[in-house]
């Protein structure tokens, strides 16, 4: 499947900063929950460290697939997640009422501390009135949740239960994943529970999926090890068993559903992020610019005769934005290159908090290191002149 790496024009109001969207992909799992957390055990999420340069370099010093299963397998999970309130061929109850049926859907998850928490891909809780969890010793037990974050796909839930039955997975450094690392996948692919898979890291450059709510989501490991429906919300391990992903899509052929060896997993760097802010407070709050743009790089900045090679050209300003109150400028006229629309006449964003931003990706990073409602600076240039703007940044939507 092609992989379309530009932006997509996002309504007004609604853009962040237009994404890269990579179209057909199927999340491999389904229904959310609703629910709280109990209790105020603390939470220490493990995070693999840093490994020196020796490792690094050697991978055929890392363990095999067996090793990496018998590291990992007790830590993975199976999730089955109901929902009360689909409607299909209704049961009858004892007064002969029609009474609707529950669905359930199968997902995976993983142990990320001996306090009980459990990640899994939002899609795969996304719904349900209850959630169960089932351990490699068919323990199952309900969870509660204890925050969803859409727009990076991932969910923590937890369960009471002793920590010595507990075995947590460290989270790795997935900034230093590379292609062609061999990478190991364990989840419940159509309810087989615990099935690993192995293959390797197919691209990490310029991979963006599309978030259940519609945003992007930057830095996705594609790999072809074979993940299919169920495996979502299970781990992708590295040959140090540590998680260097949290398998999420698909791209299936035409007319299929089943894997064709091209699968994305959220990164474990974005996943240390998210994770400990639904910890902690059960949500995660980002920063929100309000607007649609394009990647400028050199080659259109010389057909559009632009001051500088590289940056963000913006297309769209959201009406009621951070972007639209600090007069940021959106295009006025479309023009096609390359088989490409662009809107022109707009600003052109350069460096966001005194750092340069030649991208969409480059601008989503900036703003993701920042709160609502905290003031920076946008250097753009609004036709060939240079400015600066004051920017207090809003609040993401939730689509």
């Amino acid at each position: 499947m092609m992989i379309v790496n530009r932006r997509a024009n996002l309504s007004r109001g609604a853009a962040l900063a237009a994404a890269s969207l990579l179209g057909g992909l199927v999340a491999l799992g389904g229904v959310a929950l609703i629910g709280d957390l109990g209790g105020g055990t603390t939470t220490v999420v493990q995070t693999a460290p840093a490994p020196s340069a020796a490792t690094q370099v050697a991978h055929d010093t890392g363990l095999d697939v067996r090793e990496i299963y018998a590291r990992a397998a007790p830590g993975v999970v199976q999730i089955t997640s109901t929902d009360n309130s689909v409607q299909e061929t209704p049961n009858l109850s004892p007064l002969n009422e029609p009474q609707p049926p529950s669905q359930q859907a199968l997902g995976s998850g993983f142990v990320i501390d001996k306090a009980g928490h459990i990640v899994t891909n939002y899609h795969v809780i996304e719904g349900a009135d209850t959630i169960e969890v089932s351990f490699s010793n068919q323990d199952t037990l309900r969870a509660t949740l204890v925050g969803t974050d859409p727009s990076t796909d991932l969910a923590v839930l937890r369960v009471e239960t002793s920590s010595r039955g507990l075995t947590p997975l460290g989270l790795g450094n997935s900034g230093l994943v590379r292609v062609g690392d061999p990478v190991v996948a364990i989840g419940n692919p159509f309810g087989l529970a615990r099935t690993t898979t192995a293959g390797i890291v197919s691209a990490v450059q310029e991979r963006t999926i599309t978030a259940p709510n519609g945003y992007p989501i930057d830095h996705v490991i594609q790999t072809d090890a074979q993940i299919n429906s169920g495996n979502s919300g299970g781990p992708l391990l590295n040959d140090r068993a540590e998680v260097i992903g949290v398998n999420s899509q698909i791209a299936p052929a035409e007319g299929s559903s089943g894997n064709v060896g091209i699968g994305f997993a959220v990164p474990s760097n974005t996943v240390k992020e998210v994770v400990a802010q639904l910890v902690a407070t059960g949500r995660v709050d980002r920063a929100y610019l309000g607007i649609g743009g394009a990647t400028v790089n050199s080659e259109l900045a010389r057909v559009f005769r632009l001051p500088v090679d590289a940056g963000v050209l913006v297309e769209v300003v959201g009406d009621a934005t951070a972007a639209a109150r600090a007069g940021l400028k959106a295009g006025t006229r479309s023009t096609v290159v390359a088989g490409e629309s662009y809107t022109l006449g707009g600003d052109l964003i350069v460096a966001v908090a005194g750092k340069r931003v030649a991208s969409l990706e480059e601008l989503r990073d900036v703003l993701a290191d920042h709160k609502p409602g905290q003031t920076v600076k946008l250097r753009i240039y609004r036709g060939n002149r240079e400015q600066t703007l004051d920017v207090t940044l809003g609040q993401q939507p939730a689509r």
